[in-house]
This record gives C-alpha cells, sequence and structure tokens, in this order.
C-alpha cells in the first residue's frame, strides 16, 4: 500500500473486525487529507506530549511521536474542540506514529476539522 508520498508503507497492520474493518481498508485505498494540527497524544499510561497531526482519515491519523510507540498501544489524541479520541498505533517510523481510531470519525466532524486546518491552496496569475 502507498503512503502519502508514493512510497510503499511497511508496517504490521492491526486485526480489526467488522464494518470498522471494511471502512478503514476502503478508507486507506484513498488519500487521506494533509494538514497541520497542533494537538496531543498520550499512549495508555503514559504522559500527554505535543504533537502535530499530518493526515487525517474517519479511520485515523498520523502523527509526529518522537518517542517510540508500538502496534498494538492505546493511546488518545486530543485536537483542539474535539473530544480526546481513543486510537491504536498501528505503525511507527522514523518518528512518525501511524493510528487506527477506536470508533469512524464522524463525517461530519471530520469535514469540520478540514474546514478548521486544511491549507487551501491558492493559484496566482502570472499577469
Amino acid at each position: 500500500m502507498q503512503d502519502l508520498h508514493g512510497a510503499y508503507e511497511h508496517h504490521d497492520c492491526v486485526a480489526v473486525q467488522g464494518n470498522y474493518h471494511i471502512a478503514a481498508q476502503e478508507d486507506r485505498c484513498s488519500p487521506r487529507t494533509r494538514l497541520t494540527i497542533p494537538s496531543q497524544l498520550r499512549a495508555s499510561g503514559g504522559r500527554a506530549f505535543q504533537t502535530i497531526v499530518h493526515d487525517l482519515s474517519i479511520s485515523g491519523f498520523s502523527a509526529a511521536a518522537i518517542n517510540r510507540m508500538h502496534v498494538g498501544q492505546v493511546g488518545w489524541l486530543t485536537v483542539p474542540g474535539l473530544q480526546s479520541l481513543q486510537c491504536e498505533v498501528v505503525w511507527w517510523e522514523n518518528c512518525i506514529v501511524g493510528c487506527a481510531f477506536a470508533e469512524l470519525l464522524n463525517p461530519i466532524v471530520h469535514d469540520n476539522v478540514l474546514a478548521r486546518y486544511q491549507v487551501s491552496t491558492v493559484y496566482r496569475s502570472a499577469i
């Protein structure tokens, strides 16, 4: 499977069942939305740390994580304006963590987050 940069991802997948599994697989087949969201991430039993969410979908996200996180580790992502979202680490590589939400993000909530944080492209005329 290709990541945002067109490179193939090399990580272990977490076995997930039911509708979530189907939606998560469908979502990974489409591009995730790149953005920059200053957030907090807390691993179960650990202290929260500041992070930047790099991409977001209804099923998960990737974010900066200087400290090693382990596949299967449970955590909570706190995005400004939203309640903490439970997630599970799916992969960690080169200080970037990929997590799947415990419950799919409501599409309306997803769209509202995108509207607040997605960088809009400005086209300038050469004239």
